[in-house]
Formats: C-alpha cells, sequence, structure tokens
C-alpha cells in the first residue's frame, strides 16, 4: 500500500497529471485504485466504487460529466490527478484542464485500442508538449491483445507528429479494476502465472509518474494564475480553479483581473483552497506550479488572468467551444400541468439555467421574446440531456422543442457542425447502419 508521508510537500514535489481516455476505457476506475491505494480514507470511512464520478447520472451512464481532481502523496511529493471526461460533448472542458498539467496517462483498452475521442484529446496534450504515459488496461480480458495496441498507440503518436522525447513513452500493463500495473512485458505473457503468483499494486504506476512526468517548473515574480475551470456555490458564486503559473498566490494581495478583451479590474481573493486527498484543504498561499480553487472573485470566466495589481500581465487566452445545438425550454402548459414537478413557472426555469451557465461556459442560455420560453444551446444532444436530466430530478417541469443544429455564415457560405462518427459492426448489419445515417444526411468517408 501506498504510504503518505508525514512531511508536507514542497515546492519541487509537485506532479500535475491528467488522464485522458476513450469513454468506458477505465480511467475513473483506475483512479479509484489509485485513491484506495494511497489510503486517502480513513478506515472508519465507506469507499464506494466510481468515487470520482459522484453526481448520480455519472454512476447511472458510466460516464464522467464534470472534471475532478484529486492529490495523493506518494514517496514525498503531491502529485495531482486530474480526471477528465471521455465523450466528446465534454471535450472542451478536457482542453482546458490540459492546461493545467505538465504530463498526461493516456490508457488505452487492451482489446479495443486507441478509438477517435482518444485521438482528440491525445493532439491536443501533444500539441501543448505534455510529456505520456501510455496504460495499456483492462489486460486481463479474454481478448486482449497488447502488443497489437501498442503499435495502433505508436502509430497514432506518429499520425499526430509527437516530437522524438514524445515518441519514447514509458508503457505499462496492467488492470485499473483489480488494482496492479507492470512496467515488464513479459510479465503478462503469461498472465495468470503472474496474477496468481505475484503481489499486485499500482505502486509502478505511481513510480513511472514521479520518474517520467517533470516537476512544475518554478518562475519567481509577481503572481499569475489562469482560470481553467469553474465551480459554483450557492454561498460564494463562482470558485475559479486554475494553476498558479509565477509567483506565490495570497488571500488579501491587491491583485487585477484581466479579461478576454483585455479589460482589467481590481480583485481581492478571499479564501484559496488546494487539493488533498478528495477533498479541498483552505490555505493562506499556493506556490508556483499548484492546482488551487479562489474564491471571492465576481464575474469569473474561463480563461481569465488574475495577476499581480501593479504588474498586469495576461496569459494566452483559452478558448471556450462554441455551442453546435440548440433547444427551446418553456413552461409546461399541457392539460398534465403541474403534476410532474414542484418548480413550473418561468422564474424558477430561468434561475436554474442562470445557475447553470455560472458553472457550464459551454452552456448558453438566451430569453426569447414572449418571456415564457429560453433557447438553451450546447456541445450536443448529451450536454443538452445531462441539463434535462438533472432538472427534472430536481423537481423542475418544463416542456422542450427538439434540437436544432446551429449554423454560421462564413465568408458568404453558410456552414453547419460536422460529427466524425465511426461504427464497428458485422458484414450483416452494415447495410442497414449506411441507411440509418444516410437518412441524417451521413456522408461515409472509407468502409473497412
Amino acid at each position: 500500500m501506498i504510504q503518505p508521508p508525514e512531511t508536507d510537500t514542497t515546492m519541487q514535489n509537485i506532479r500535475n497529471i491528467a488522464i485522458i481516455a476513450h469513454v468506458d476505457h477505465g480511467k475513473t476506475t483506475l483512479v479509484d485504485e489509485i485513491i484506495k491505494q494511497a489510503k486517502i480514507f480513513r478506515s472508519n470511512q465507506e469507499m464506494h466504487e466510481c468515487f470520482l464520478d459522484s453526481n448520480e447520472l455519472e454512476r447511472e451512464r458510466g460516464i464522467t460529466i464534470l472534471s475532478k481532481n484529486i492529490s495523493v502523496n506518494y514517496k514525498g511529493v503531491k502529485i495531482n490527478v486530474i480526471d477528465t471526461q471521455g465523450h466528446s460533448d465534454f471535450g472542451g472542458q478536457v482542453e482546458r484542464v490540459l492546461n493545467m498539467a505538465d504530463g498526461v496517462l493516456l490508457l488505452v483498452d487492451s482489446a479495443e485500442g486507441p478509438l477517435p475521442q482518444t485521438r482528440f484529446v491525445l493532439q491536443k496534450a501533444l500539441q501543448l508538449h505534455l510529456k505520456p504515459i501510455v496504460f495499456i488496461n483492462k489486460i486481463d480480458r479474454p481478448d486482449a491483445r497488447p502488443q497489437e495496441v501498442l503499435n495502433e498507440v505508436f502509430d497514432l503518436f506518429i499520425d499526430l507528429d509527437a516530437d522524438d522525447e514524445q515518441l519514447d513513452f514509458p508503457v505499462l500493463y496492467g488492470s485499473g479494476k483489480n488494482g496492479w500495473a507492470t512496467r515488464d512485458a513479459k510479465e503478462i505473457e503469461n498472465l495468470q502465472d503472474y496474477i496468481q503468483n505475484k503481489p499486485k499494486s499500482i505502486l509502478p504506476l505511481m513510480d513511472a509518474i514521479l520518474e517520467y512526468i517533470p516537476a512544475p517548473e518554478m518562475r519567481e515574480g509577481p503572481e499569475q494564475i489562469q482560470v481553467s475551470t469553474l465551480d459554483y456555490n450557492d454561498f460564494v458564486g463562482r470558485i475559479g480553479i486554475g494553476r498558479v503559473h509565477r509567483g506565490t498566490l495570497k488571500t488579501g494581495d491587491p491583485l487585477v483581473q484581466i479579461k478576454h478583451d483585455g479589460s482589467t479590474s481590481p480583485v481581492k481573493i478571499k479564501q484559496l483552497f488546494v487539493f488533498e486527498g478528495i477533498g479541498r484543504k483552505e490555505v493562506d498561499h499556493v506556490d508556483c506550479g499548484d492546482l488551487c480553487a479562489m474564491v471571492g472573485i465576481e464575474n469569473l470566466d474561463i480563461g481569465d488572468t488574475i495577476a499581480d495589481a501593479e504588474h498586469p500581465e495576461a496569459l494566452p487566452p483559452i478558448a471556450v467551444d462554441e455551442p453546435t445545438l440548440s433547444m427551446t425550454f418553456r413552461v409546461n402548459d399541457s392539460p398534465f400541468f403541474g403534476q410532474e414537478g414542484k418548480f413550473i413557472s418561468s422564474r424558477h426555469i430561468r434561475e436554474r439555467l442562470h445557475k447553470e451557465t455560472q458553472r457550464d461556459p459551454a452552456l448558453h442560455v438566451e430569453e426569447t421574446e414572449n418571456g415564457d420560453s429560453f433557447k438553451v444551446s450546447g456541445r450536443g444532444v448529451l450536454h443538452l440531456a445531462i441539463l434535462i436530466e438533472t432538472m427534472r430530478r430536481e423537481g423542475f417541469e418544463l416542456t422542450i422543442s427538439k434540437p436544432q443544429v446551429i449554423t454560421k455564415e462564413i465568408d458568404g457560405v453558410k456552414n453547419e457542425p460536422i460529427e466524425e462518427l465511426t461504427v464497428d459492426v458485422p458484414d450483416s448489419s452494415a447495410g442497414k447502419v449506411i441507411e440509418l445515417v444516410g437518412q441524417k444526411r451521413g456522408e461515409m468517408r472509407k468502409m473497412e
């Protein structure tokens, strides 16, 4: 088991790593094992499965919807682990959290290999020059093909123009569900013998993170931090989460908030939190390279820079993905009005949608002329479906329209967003799939 150190971590003793993978390749389960083996829970606390997928809908659907942060202390080093989403509707968050990391753990299913979402997120990570570690997961599956999958991953790296240093990535094999990892490919050739006779732990993965993921660069000077993700609390409002890029951030210091358009306004941070275990710990300062949450700054947005008042320097802006679909949310005026929910007025719906935009910058809400309906725009069908189901469970009653694709005029030509679809089916079903996609005006690019 991983033993937590007795002393606090220093500035050099930090690693920031993001976990990226396709949907259902097991990243949240792997993080659960790290939590268990790091003994983050006391003996009298209950540890349930998929701890990071704490949202009820996340558990039911088996997907990560909201990006989460935990920290683990191992061999005197604080490892900030960022669990990211695998579904493309939440891809905008993935890009932003990569800005907080120095390396990525690429998780690939030992049978399925790298899939389209793996490619999308990995490309972003390589462009940011993050150091990768590859973990071939679910190695104990009956249809596992680790060597072929490793070759596919290597081909993907070359295809994405990885540099020589990134191509020299370390590889681990293991099972996140059963909590073990190994760096020795020969061990898994006789897998059953290895599983039965060797002590199993996730330690080799933790050692690889310390060895291969670089420590954050120490930058002395006036403080500077950029908001990468947002949280929201009814008591304190928007909470900005980001990484300290330079200097030491302190509560009460005179600071300025620099917006996308270059405008500045004086601000003060009321509370600072760092990530400790599965929770947050309040502190009075955060050192360069560490991740933190800031409370007390109104109108925070993704990409805002918080800088020293005397040296207001902005960091490069972070783009937020534009919506692709819109739906109309309106008051229920059917004969069954008031039978399904307790929040039924336009005021209730307006307040709830406004609250959601505080937390999710990829969601846009516009009021319509009649005042009883709202145009809600999001990244995709799943993005909006999650919001609708969450509101329904909270007791909101509303009617919704069918989704409409958002078009945009570029150089006088009408454009609409497109999505790449990959379908794996037996030959006998291919005709039906082609027919269904054709009804949606799909265009076939490749069939093999």
